[in-house]
């Protein structure tokens, strides 16, 4: 007792030694309320597990998410048929994942019905800017029928649901719906290369396909595939495949998968066989000018 006592009076008689040790003691309370007030406020080490919503209504799932001190939030909707209206089909973090209390847990719902729009005039516009004008609108291409005309690609007529759509129509189609589009070609019109749709997802591949007048085929959906990854999916086989040479209006099968090892063997399989496409192509070329 007697040194600590020497050592305050020391401490106490000079005013350097006083401030300093003063100003310690107020930087080590600071530094203590700090870290209680930041584990109060961020909840450190309480770490909750995000349950899985899937299949609830938000009304459902709020009470749910209160058990564990999380907050339900809707951040889009989708239309699957399949599902009924109104339940969670994607949350983001996904279910088992370890979050702090409090935490948003942001749900993707399905609508109860899908949104109308109306289907865009394309009669007399080029195959293309049809097809923009039809994607914009959020539609797609059920079929190109193709029909001798002087121009190719240039649309004659449009349909839906065995209707002519005029400009007075006014129609009105689900999004996501396709129109049938009679577009025509000459007597000279060359065979199309089909493009190379490996990779890509399918709502990209397809317009691709009917960018250049081909029509889209079989559809194969790869273990896995379902509706609600649909768009993670990738094209990893084609049929005919990159680069083949074929008529206005040819049908290209497409199969999909979630596995990206299997895309990227196939996609470097067809710019192989592409490339030998291409070869033989240019040798008959040579062998005819002969």
């Amino acid at each position: 007792m007697g040194f600590l006592n020497n050592l305050v009076a020391r401490i106490n008689g000079n005013v350097i030694i006083r401030n300093v040790v003063l100003a310690v003691c107020a930087i080590i309370v600071f530094l203590f309320v700090v870290t209680i007030l930041l584990n109060l406020f961020t909840r450190h080490g309480q770490h909750k597990t995000v349950p899985d919503f899937s299949g609830m209504t938000v009304a459902e799932a709020k009470p749910a998410g209160r058990n564990g001190s999380l907050r339900i939030e809707i951040n889009d909707s989708l239309y699957v048929p399949t599902y009924d209206g109104g339940v969670i089909l994607e949350q983001n973090p996904a279910p088992g994942a370890k979050v702090k209390s409090g935490r948003r847990i942001f749900v993707t719902v399905n609508s109860f019905k899908q949104k109308m729009v109306e289907i865009p005039y394309v009669t007399g516009y080029s195959l293309r800017q049809a097809k923009n004008n039809l994607e914009v609108a959020g539609l797609g291409i059920e079929k190109l029928v193709y029909r001798s005309d002087m121009a190719t690609n240039n649309v004659l007529e449009e349909r839906y649901d065995g209707q002519v759509i005029t400009a007075t129509s006014k129609k009105q189609a689900e999004m996501g719906s396709n129109v049938t589009l009679i577009v025509g070609i000459s007597e000279d019109a060359a065979p199309q290369a089909v493009p190379k749709v490996i990779g890509f997802p399918l709502k990209e591949a397809k317009s691709r396909l009917w960018e250049v007048g081909l029509n889209v085929g079989k559809i194969t959906y790869g273990d896995g595939v379902n509706a609600l990854n649909e768009k993670e999916a990738r094209v990893y086989l084609q049929t005919p495949g990159q680069g083949q040479r074929v008529t206005l209006g040819t049908s290209v099968d497409l199969s999909i998968t979630l596995d990206e090892k299997l895309v990227e063997k196939n996609s470097i399989a067809s710019d192989k066989a592409a490339r030998e496409e291409a070869a033989r192509q240019l040798e008959e070329e040579e062998q005819k000018n002969e």
